[in-house]
């Protein structure tokens, strides 16, 4: 079976921290698998945040996400801080794709894509990426 490989850009535009709590270890006392979804929807939350928007509002449009795709690189341990690096990218009519980049020091910890489908919630459609939101996220 091939494996996931994701390229990631080489800049972005936004870094926030999060630490490891002690609820998102495994019994091996590392980051769960599972976790790191969590963690990468906080950080998405506070990414569209810092462009005045949220998950509901995303310059007039909701979003969803539609896909997503992890490339575990290194365990991250309880209290670890997270430095989650996200990226926009991939534009098309209704959606585009965020790029997560996961370290701990001078340690990746993961690579992340993760597909944002852009939604009308009152008309329960797919709708167009509005211009302000690919004019905000290309760097």
């Amino acid at each position: 079976m091939a494996r996931i490989k994701i390229n990631l850009p080489s800049e972005f535009l936004f870094n926030t921290t999060i630490p490891v709590r002690i609820t998102d270890l495994n019994y091996g006392n590392h980051l769960a698998n599972d976790k790191v979804l969590s963690i990468i929807h906080e950080a998405r939350v506070q990414f569209f945040n810092h462009f005045g928007w949220n998950e509901m509002n995303l310059a007039g449009v909701g979003s969803i996400m539609a896909d997503v795709a992890i490339e575990y690189k290194n365990q991250a341990y309880y209290n670890d801080q997270l430095e989650i690096s996200i990226t926009a990218g991939d534009f098309t009519r209704v959606s585009f794709d965020l790029f997560y980049q996961i370290t701990c020091g001078d340690k990746l910890i993961a690579k992340v894509k993760t597909g944002i489908v852009t939604f009308d919630y009152h008309k329960n459609k797919v709708v167009e990426v509005p211009e302000e939101v690919k004019k905000a996220f290309k760097n």
